[in-house]
């Protein structure tokens, strides 16, 4: 039944879904991209040292001491840095700065699917670029968009785009391009570069995968300062709570356990692809902490539904683009194991 007193755009847009959370414990989570190993132990003895009575004083509201680790880890300066409650609030913010009402959101499709439930909020018209059948990149319109997102890598495709194909969009793109690389911890490459030497690009991070920290919901973005002043005029007054900002200190300065912790989900997102073409699965060379798995001898949905009778989640997209396809997320050896079992004793009835 419709309500008037809610806004028009709100009324008829259809919010993001997030990936199904469960609490029991027997149930194997490979559908949410959540790291399958703990944050740094420094983290644990913020917590175990934290003062209760600190939590009465109001957190710091611009962020400085992360802010300042995190540009000697980027090598620019803080001012070129914003700290947001996780990422998703960071890429809300840059489509409040920086899109006119009567200007267009672009991204690829498929791709993150918040994005167009932003532009449905603001009441923005949107510009689609589908990929190739393969999930490949399609040089969009650069005079088309006042905002373009690049998730990169790619979700949930797992592939990343070519350093040279980004770039050289980049920099003819006429608005801003926000590059969110919210898996690239997991790749290759980067385009932390661009946004520190390009007028019109920001890089978006986030602490939830490569750091183990999903849940304090901390991201930044990276860019231009006169795009980052623009991105604080609207945030909010304290958007980022302090043990938030201690916890995320704590785990970014860290670096050999960061660096141990990436190695081990990559040994495993490498091992585990081999297992599965061995099963003849389509698996993308994924640069994420997760899979883009096309299964053999059964459509997607149905191995969808299998792993959920033997209690593994994992992430089905349904669609003409995506349905062929199940979205896994790299988990423990052992984890992994238990996925590769269940599904060869699937393929094998």
């Amino acid at each position: 039944m419709s309500d008037n007193r809610i806004r028009t755009s709100v009324r008829g847009m259809r919010g993001y879904v997030p990936g199904e959370q469960t609490r029991d414990p027997k149930i194997l989570k490979l559908n949410t991209n959540e790291n399958p190993y703990p944050p740094s132990p420094l983290v644990g003895k913020v917590l175990c040292d934290l003062s209760a009575d600190s939590l009465r004083l109001y957190p710091d509201p611009i962020c400085r001491d992360l802010r300042e680790m995190l540009a000697g880890l980027h090598g620019c300066s803080p001012d070129q840095i914003l700290v947001g409650n996780g990422s998703d609030e960071v890429l809300a913010l840059c489509l409040r700065a920086f899109v006119e009402r009567d200007a267009d959101v672009g991204f690829f499709t498929p791709s993150y699917s918040l994005y167009p439930v932003l532009a449905a909020i603001e009441d923005l018209s949107t510009y689609e670029v589908p990929l190739t059948p393969d999930f490949g990149w399609v040089d969009p319109d650069s005079q088309r968009a006042s905002l373009f997102f690049i998730t990169n890598p790619n979700a949930p495709t797992s592939l990343q785009f070519h350093r040279n194909e980004v770039e050289a969009f980049c920099r003819k793109a006429s608005g801003v391009v926000v590059l969110d690389e919210a898996y690239v911890d997991f790749a290759p490459e980067h385009g932390m570069d661009l946004a520190l030497t390009l007028p019109n690009v920001v890089v978006t991070r986030s602490l939830s995968k490569s750091y183990s920290l999903a849940g304090i919901r901390l991201g930044y973005v990276v860019g231009p300062q006169p795009l980052i002043e623009a991105m604080y005029k609207i945030k909010d007054s304290y958007n980022v709570n302090g043990v938030s900002q201690m916890v995320a200190q704590a785990a970014v300065q860290d670096r050999t356990y960061f660096t141990a912790m990436l190695d081990q989900v990559l040994a495993t997102r490498e091992r585990v692809t081999a297992s599965l073409q061995a099963m003849e699965f389509q698996v993308a060379k994924s640069a994420t902490n997760f899979l883009w798995v096309r299964p053999r001898g059964l459509p997607s949905v149905e191995l969808f539904e299998r792993l959920r009778e033997a209690d593994i989640l994992t992430r089905y997209f349904p669609g003409t683009v995506t349905g062929d396809h199940l979205r896994v997320t790299v988990g423990t050896d052992a984890q992994m194991d238990r996925l590769l079992d269940v599904i060869q004793t699937i393929v094998a009835k």
